[in-house]
């Protein structure tokens, strides 16, 4: 997949989960049901993943010296999405970095704006990159180890929508 498809996939299907959430009534916002996240706490989830990820992003050199570049084919979208789907079914969860807060209705267009914000420094910043290093170059992930970053969108692309549909599914509930 080319950067280009890359980039557009992950950015859709945020806008897609931030549209959702930013467009529920206030009084949903910020409801948590059966000990789930609130609609409000998924968005910061998803903020708060997104930017380690911005962070390497910028740094292409600290990125490529510590980590380097996979020593392995890289993984397509089933392939990764298989193995993230199979680290949560054996118990794996959000590390506490990355488990979000109590969020209030008066956070709601704060957390719309920095997802916006991100989305731009990532498309920004990936313009740095070529379609080879995107495949070859290193991230870590917090379950599923080292990822090339093109694996890393692929991942960040499914965790949007994941999101999403467990929000959905929590406002049913």
């Amino acid at each position: 997949m080319t950067k280009l498809e890359l980039l557009k996939n992950f950015t859709e299907k945020h806008v897609k989960f931030t549209e959702f959430i930013s467009t529920l009534p206030d009084v949903q916002f910020a409801i948590s049901r059966n000990e789930k996240w609130s609609p409000g706490q998924q968005l910061s989830h998803v903020n708060l993943c997104l930017k380690p990820i911005l962070k390497a992003l910028i740094a292409k050199g600290y990125l490529l010296q510590k980590f380097g570049k996979l020593t392995r084919a890289t993984l397509d979208y089933e392939t990764v999405i298989s193995k993230y789907t199979a680290a949560l079914n054996n118990g794996g969860k959000a590390p506490d970095q990355f488990v979000p807060e109590e969020v209030t209705v008066s956070d709601k267009k704060d957390l719309v704006a920095e997802m916006e914000m991100l989305l731009k420094s990532i498309n920004d910043s990936t313009g740095h990159y070529t379609d080879e290093e995107l495949d070859a170059m290193i991230m870590p992930h917090p379950l599923l180890g080292q990822l090339s970053i093109s694996e890393m969108f692929h991942l960040m692309t499914y965790h949007a929508e994941h999101h999403l549909n467990q929000t959905i599914l929590n406002l049913k509930d």
